[in-house]
């Protein structure tokens, strides 16, 4: 029986993969909300950096932070379907993963203006720490699982002695010594993993991934708002920027319905499947981020506030928009559908992909994505009404 008040401290042992009723706590709801500070201030620079035509610089900066932000949160994620004891100790790690998230989110300007990557790097090894601890604590606490844990820890370890080892190799090497590490990092739960896996519960893994894409969708809104309130308090704004504004809403309303329109937690039934789940998201999360600091770039280019061409505005949304749609196929469409319905996100994907050459990209990317949402509406209301059909057969 569930204790009624959190305990200082009680033994670390493995979840049911299939208890009833199981949710985020609010411990977990406050570390998503500190993680995506972090987010939006990655979405903020790259949005800057694009505005100002450091394109290259700016994605590099952008894709290697996130990395940071979702490896760490995601990491968190599925240790805590598995070993989420809300004890006090496990508590105050967990605040401790937050504050190194904090850290992450105040190095980003110096990743970005200055490519050094210090103070980030000081905030993940911070939260890899904590997380190791965590994994100790599995480790003395379950025996079924110790094999497990052990690895899981010693991998991490040896992983973030890597990252600050990085910190003193030459700027030259930066994206093959961090390639190599991103590895490393991907290496680790395969590695760990591979005998007697741990009890993740899928319906909390796909409900923890749905909140925090909400949150990030959530991001995107306010960073192409914040944008729009910069134009119209310069005076640069003109009369497009309200119907810009709107197809920005219809934009990310489409990809809130997109990546929603099914149950996800069935597609969880495998370690296989767990791993592209959680992989693939990096993709989901980066371009939905993405899409606000594409934005925000369009609010710029039309208030005459950017240092770039309309076609390099445009592929600011259209690109992380593409992304975002060919992910979500691949986890949530590849794994169950075949037909015309499975084709229709990767053929939006190719058009919205076209959408800079138009002259109005995001109004254009705005009516794709609507017209997909239709698509996906009525086939799920044919399949609702096939559905008596087939059960008296």
């Amino acid at each position: 029986m569930a204790e009624t008040t959190p305990l200082w401290y009680r033994r670390m042992t493995s979840r049911s993969s299939d208890e009833g009723h199981r949710a985020s706590t609010p411990l977990e709801l406050f570390f998503d909300l500190c993680f995506v500070v972090a987010v939006a201030q990655a979405g903020s620079k790259l949005h800057h950096a694009l505005s100002e035509n450091h394109v290259g610089h700016g994605i590099v900066s952008y894709l290697a932070v996130f990395f940071a932000i979702w490896w760490a949160w995601m990491n968190f994620t599925w240790f805590a379907s598995a070993y989420d004891t809300d004890d006090g100790v496990y508590r105050i790690t967990t605040l401790v993963q937050i504050a190194g998230a904090l850290i992450v989110a105040a190095g980003v300007p110096r990743a970005f203006d200055t490519a050094d990557f210090g103070v980030v790097t000081f905030g993940y090894v911070l939260m890899r720490l904590a997380m190791i601890f965590q994994w100790l604590r599995a480790a003395h606490g379950d025996p079924e699982h110790r094999p497990v844990a052990v690895r899981y820890a010693l991998g991490v370890f040896l992983v973030q002695v890597g990252w600050v080892a990085r910190l003193a190799l030459p700027e030259k090497v930066f994206l093959p010594a961090f390639a190599f590490l991103v590895v490393c990092e991907l290496a680790v739960p395969a590695w760990a993993e591979r005998k007697n896996p741990t009890a993740w519960h899928p319906h909390h893994i796909a409900e923890r991934y749905g909140l925090f894409t909400l949150i990030v969708l959530g991001e995107s809104v306010l960073a192409a708002t914040l944008a729009i309130q910069a134009a119209l308090d310069s005076g640069q704004a003109g009369a497009g920027l309200f119907s810009l504004a709107g197809a920005g809403l219809v934009i990310v309303f489409s990809m809130w319905w997109i990546y929603f329109d099914k149950p996800a937690h069935a597609l969880l039934s495998s370690q296989k499947s767990a791993l592209r789940w959680g992989y693939g998201h990096y993709l989901v999360l980066a371009s939905a981020a993405g899409v606000g600091a594409g934005l925000a770039v369009s609010v710029d280019y039309d208030a005459h506030q950017a240092h770039i061409s309309g076609t390099v505005a445009g592929f600011a949304t259209a690109v992380p928009v593409a992304v975002f749609l060919v992910s979500v196929w691949f986890l949530m469409v590849c794994p169950h559908l075949r037909g015309p319905i499975a084709a229709a996100m990767p053929v939006t994907a190719c058009l919205v992909l076209a959408t800079p050459f138009t002259g109005a990209p995001v109004h254009v990317i705005a009516v794709l994505l609507a017209a997909l949402v239709a698509v996906l509406v009525l086939d799920g209301r044919r399949n609702r009404l096939a559905e008596p059909d087939s059960v008296s057969e």
